[in-house]
């Protein structure tokens, strides 16, 4: 057996069991072409190329909720991602979509992100101009901050979940064609979704600001008591209504996806029950007005502010100092700015900040010793 026939064979079994809805690798375009990877698909070759990143494995010190956490059990941005992978995957598996495109979309999701979360990325969407989104910043990275500039040259596919990947605080599912252009996209704007409610929740409880008695008696009985729980209960009613779906309940015009049809029908369509939305809806209210309004977090995350806005005033404002730090090639200075901040884990902006801001301790002996 060749190399190029390891591809083709696994090209050729999704052709034959994948949904009829599914993206195919073979079918995988990017913006510059290139020759295919003798073994891998273009999906694999597009998550392995985001795994080997710089930008992949600063995530494991950038702040999911808890800004660099010392306990070693708290959610970071790089486990969070993790977690996405891992329930689309699953997700994929069971509707028969394509898994690797549901992966490599899940990890790239939030390369762009900055330190302190979403509150480092308020500041930068305050203070740069034009604003600051970081699925736009995730995309930008993939394009052209990866490989020392040169990029990572993904495919279409995957550029597309990247950056429609963020809903806020709207509907799951976008509507009127405002989502993800693929299934497997879709399926990782509702992972997200679904790891945040599931382990923010945990991670509250463990620093001390929740207790289980605290979650509404509602959502307890919905999502049950534990972070698998409350996946599972995501997971499954996602399945049973995706499952489901008619082409007449959707806006799709395919057929629906069960045991009957076979593997390579089409879906019709992916959702949640009505009790579900309105279920996950206020478990999202209920964190944002107990864990992420919280005053002790409040408090520290508005520490964050100050230095992220420090930071970026100061590079703004000296270029010569930029240059030392990121030399911004042929990028804007604004746009050099941006790219190096949002780029900094937690650690290093608290360290970059500490080295431009705070006096240095004199050395006690030494070559400055005066007699």
């Amino acid at each position: 057996m060749t190399a190029a026939s390891i591809r083709e064979e696994a090209e050729a079994r999704e052709d034959a069991f994948l949904s009829l809805s599914a993206a195919k690798s073979r079918e995988a375009e990017r913006l510059t072409p290139e020759e295919p990877c003798p073994f891998r698909t273009a999906y694999q070759r597009d998550r392995d190329r985001i795994i080997h990143s710089k930008a992949f494995r600063r995530l494991a010190f950038k702040t999911q909720v808890f800004i660099n956490p010392a306990g070693d059990h708290y959610r970071t941005r790089l486990t969070h991602t993790l977690e996405v992978s891992q329930i689309a995957r699953t997700l994929a598996n069971a509707l028969n979509l394509n898994e690797d495109l549901a992966e490599a979309i899940s990890l790239g999701h939030d390369l762009g992100h900055t330190p302190f979360g979403h509150s480092g990325e308020r500041v930068l969407d305050r203070l740069r101009p034009g604003g600051f989104r970081h699925q736009i910043q995730s995309l930008r990275i993939v394009d052209h901050l990866a490989k020392d500039g040169q990029g990572l040259n993904l495919t279409l596919a995957v550029r597309d979940g990247i950056v429609k990947h963020s809903k806020g605080r709207g509907p799951v599912f976008a509507e009127n064609g405002d989502g993800p252009s693929t299934f497997e996209g879709q399926l990782v704007r509702a992972s997200d979704i679904i790891a945040y409610l599931a382990h923010d929740l945990d991670d509250a409880i463990r620093a001390g600001i929740l207790t289980e008695a605290d979650v509404p008696p509602g959502l307890a009985r919905v999502f049950g008591q534990r972070g698998s729980a409350r996946i599972r209960a995501m997971v499954d009613d996602l399945l049973k209504h995706s499952l489901g779906k008619t082409a007449a309940e959707t806006s799709g015009a395919g057929r629906p996806l069960n045991k009957s049809s076979g593997s390579r029908a089409e879906l019709g369509g992916l959702g949640f029950s009505p009790n579900m939305v309105e279920a996950m809806s206020e478990m999202r209210d209920f964190l944002y007005r107990r864990v992420y309004h919280h005053p002790l977090l409040e408090a520290s995350l508005a520490k964050a502010d100050r230095i992220l806005e420090g930071l970026y005033h100061c590079f703004s404002d000296d270029r010569g100092l930029l240059m030392e730090y990121y030399p911004p090639g042929a990028n804007s200075p604004d746009e050099a700015v941006a790219d190096f901040i949002s780029g900094m884990t937690d650690r290093f902006a608290l360290k970059t900040y500490q080295d431009l801001f705070w006096p240095q301790c004199w050395p006690a002996e030494g070559r400055h010793r005066i007699d």
